[in-house]
C-alpha cells in the first residue's frame, strides 16, 4: 500500500537477557577454592620434587651403607680364612710333620685347634687321609671328600681355599684351605676343614640395613652360610647373581621367587667366594612410597580443612555482602542506613561510606525540602517583587526599549541568584557571592548606590542558604520600604572579622524618615529567628533618622564550610 511504512529489515537477533549474562558468575566460594588449589598445588609440586630428591639422596646412603657393609662382612670371612692359611703355614713347619711322626703331629695339631672349629687333614699323593683330627688317629680314613681341590692346590703351589662339598667324615657341609707341603714323600698336602655353618657368625658380624639379607656363596652359588631371616640352609643353590658379568659392587635388579629385588655383591680374591646382599624393591622404595602415601593423605586433610575454612570465609562474605546489597537497596529507596560492623574490614568500610552516603542523601533531601519551601514563599511574592521592580525600573526609563532592557536585566539577576544558591548550596558559597547576586536584582541601574566590601568569607551550605534568603528578604524590603524605593538612597553592606565571630552590617541610607513600624511575616522570621537561631547569631535592627540599619554578630563555627548546621522550620508564611 502506498505511503505504508516498510518493513523492518533489522535481522540481528534478540539481545540476550541481562540475567543471562550474569548467569555466569560464580559464588565467592568457588574461587576461594580455586585460590586454595593455586597456592596448594605449586607447594605439593615443590614437595614431591624435594622429596624425590630426598628420596634419591637416602637410597644413595643405603647403597652407600649396604655396599660398606657387605665389604665388611667379606673382609671378616676374608680374615678368618687368611687366619687358617697362617694356622696350615705354621703347622707346616712342624718337625713331627717332616719326620714323618703323625702320631704325634695329629695330637700337636688337636691340641693347637682346640676351640677353633678348624680340624687339620693331612694328605698323601693319592689324596687319601694320612691323619684327621675329627677322630682319633689311628682310625680308618679314605679319600678326601673333595679331590678337585687338592688337584688345584698341588697345580698353583700355593694355599688354595675350596668351594663347598659335603664331607665324608664329618657328615655335613664343609670347606678346605689346602697347603701343598714341598719336600715330603708322604704328606704331600695338609689341609685345614671348618664346618661352613661356622661362617654364619661373620655374617652376622655387621648390621645390614633394615630389610636387608645377605649369603656367602662359593663359586657355583652354593650358600655356605646366610643370615636366619633368609631361611637358606647351607648347600643350597641361590638363584641370583649366577654370572659375573656385572660389577661386583653395582646394584642389580633381578627375580627371586618371583619377587623383585636389589643386590649387591663383594668378591674375595683370597677363597673366589661371594658375599651377596639382597632386598626386595618394595623395602627400597618402601620410604618414598609411605612419604608419598602421607604426603596424600595430608594434603587432602589440608585441602579439606582449607576448603572447609574457605566455606566459612565465603559465607561470611556472602552475608556480609548480601547486607550491603539490602543497605543499597535501602539507600535506593531513601531509607536511613546505619553502618555495620562486618568481619571484613574493607566492607566494613563499604557499609561506612553507604551509612554516610545515606544521611548526605538524607540532609540533601532536607536541604531541598527547605529550598522548596523557600522557593514556594518566594513565589508568592513574586509578583509584588517583579511590580517593585517594574515601578523602579520605570523611573529611570527613558523609552519603552530601555525599559523592556533594563527590566529584562534584573528579571535575570534574580533567576541568577536563585541557582546560585541551589548550585552552591551543599559545598557552601562565598560571602560575597552570595550578596552580589541577591542585591544584584534588585539594585538600581546607577552602581555607587549599592556598595559591598569585606574579607574572603566561605559559607557552608546552610549558612549561605539563611544569608541568602536574609539577603533576599533585607533587598526586598530595600525594593518596598528603603533604599532602592526611591530614586536617592543607598546600601552599604559591610562584614568583617572580629573575635571569632562574623560582623555583619546591612545600612540603607534614605533622604527621608522611614516610618517607624516593625514589619512581620516570613522577612522578619528569616532574620530572626532563622539567623538567630540556625546560626547562633546576634540580630539587632536599628532605625536611623536617615534610613536602617541590621547587624548579624554570627559565630565562625556556624558558618565553617566543615560543618553544617541541621536545616530549621522557617515558621509560617506572611
Amino acid at each position: 500500500m502506498a505511503g505504508a511504512a516498510p518493513e523492518s529489515s533489522d535481522t540481528s537477533p534478540p539481545a540476550r537477557p541481562q540475567r543471562a549474562r550474569w548467569s555466569r558468575s560464580k559464588p565467592i566460594f568457588f574461587y576461594l577454592f580455586a585460590l586454595v588449589l593455586v597456592i596448594l598445588l605449586p607447594a605439593l609440586v615443590l614437595a614431591l620434587v624435594l622429596l624425590n630428591h630426598n628420596n634419591r639422596a637416602q637410597e644413595e646412603v643405603v647403597r652407600g651403607l649396604t655396599t660398606a657393609t657387605v665389604q665388611a662382612i667379606g673382609h671378616s670371612v676374608d680374615r678368618e680364612v687368611a687366619g687358617m692359611v697362617t694356622t696350615l703355614r705354621v703347622l707346616s713347619t712342624s718337625p713331627e710333620l717332616s719326620g714323618h711322626q703323625y702320631a704325634e703331629f695329629h695330637e700337636r695339631a688337636r691340641v693347637a685347634l682346640a676351640g677353633t672349629g678348624a680340624y687339620l687333614i693331612a694328605l698323601d699323593a693319592d689324596f687319601n687321609q694320612l691323619l684327621n683330627t675329627r677322630v682319633p688317629f689311628g682310625g680308618a680314613l679314605g679319600p678326601t671328600s673333595h679331590p678337585t681341590s687338592a688337584t688345584e692346590a698341588l697345580e698353583r703351589g700355593t694355599a688354595t681355599v675350596s668351594g663347598l662339598f659335603f664331607g665324608q667324615t664329618a657328615q655335613r657341609w664343609v670347606f678346605n684351605v689346602l697347603l701343598p707341603v714341598p719336600d715330603n714323600q708322604e704328606a704331600v698336602l695338609i689341609a685345614l676343614t671348618r664346618d661352613a655353618a661356622n661362617l654364619a657368625r661373620a655374617l652376622q658380624s655387621r648390621q645390614l640395613p633394615a630389610g636387608w639379607h645377605a649369603a656367602l656363596v662359593d663359586g657355583e652359588n652354593l650358600v655356605l652360610a646366610a643370615t636366619p631371616d633368609t631361611g637358606m640352609a647351607t648347600g643350597t643353590v641361590l638363584p641370583m647373581r649366577r654370572t659375573l658379568d656385572q660389577p661386583a659392587d653395582a646394584w642389580h635388579q633381578e627375580s627371586l621367587d618371583g619377587e623383585m629385588v636389589v643386590t649387591s655383591e663383594w668378591r674375595s680374591n683370597l677363597s673366589g667366594w661371594r658375599v651377596i646382599a639382597w632386598a626386595s624393591v618394595d623395602t627400597v622404595e618402601r620410604p618414598l612410597g609411605e612419604t608419598l602415601f602421607w604426603l596424600a593423605a595430608w594434603s587432602i586433610v589440608i585441602a579439606g580443612l582449607a576448603g572447609l575454612l574457605a566455606l566459612v570465609i565465603a559465607q561470611r562474605v556472602g552475608w556480609s555482602v548480601r547486607g550491603l546489597r539490602r543497605d543499597a537497596q535501602r539507600l535506593g529507596r531513601g531509607e536511613p542506613v546505619k553502618s555495620k560492623a562486618y568481619p571484613v574490614a574493607e566492607i566494613a568500610e563499604v557499609s561506612r561510606a553507604l551509612a554516610e552516603a545515606s544521611a548526605q542523601r538524607q540532609s540533601a533531601e532536607s536541604e531541598v525540602r527547605f529550598l522548596m519551601r523557600e522557593l514556594a514563599h518566594r513565589s508568592k511574592n513574586q509578583m509584588t517583587v517583579i511590580a517593585a521592580m517594574a515601578k523602579q525600573t520605570a523611573r529611570g526609563a527613558e523609552d519603552v526599549q530601555s525599559y523592556v532592557q533594563a527590566f529584562e536585566r534584573r528579571i535575570l539577576g534574580l533567576a541568577r541568584s536563585t541557582d546560585l544558591l541551589l548550585a552552591h548550596g551543599r559545598a557552601g558559597v562565598l560571602l560575597g557571592e552570595i550578596m552580589e547576586s541577591q542585591i544584584a536584582a534588585f539594585s538600581p541601574p546607577d552602581p555607587a548606590r549599592v556598595s559591598l566590601s569585606g574579607p574572603t568569607v566561605r559559607l557552608n551550605a546552610q549558612a549561605a542558604q539563611i544569608m541568602g534568603m536574609a539577603a533576599h528578604e533585607l533587598s526586598t524590603n530595600a525594593v518596598k520600604y528603603g533604599a532602592f524605593a526611591g530614586d536617592s538612597g543607598t546600601l552599604t553592606v559591610r562584614w568583617r572579622i572580629v573575635d571569632d565571630k562574623l560582623d555583619f552590617n546591612w545600612r540603607e541610607t534614605v533622604p527621608q524618615r522611614l516610618p517607624a513600624t516593625e514589619r512581620s511575616g516570613f522577612g522578619t522570621t528569616v532574620l530572626k529567628s532563622m539567623v538567630g537561631r540556625a546560626l547562633g547569631a546576634e540580630v539587632e535592627r536599628i532605625c536611623h533618622d536617615d534610613g536602617i540599619e541590621w547587624r548579624f554578630s554570627i559565630p565562625l563555627a556556624a558558618i565553617d564550610p566543615a560543618m553544617a548546621p541541621a536545616p530549621i522550620d522557617e515558621g509560617p508564611d506572611e
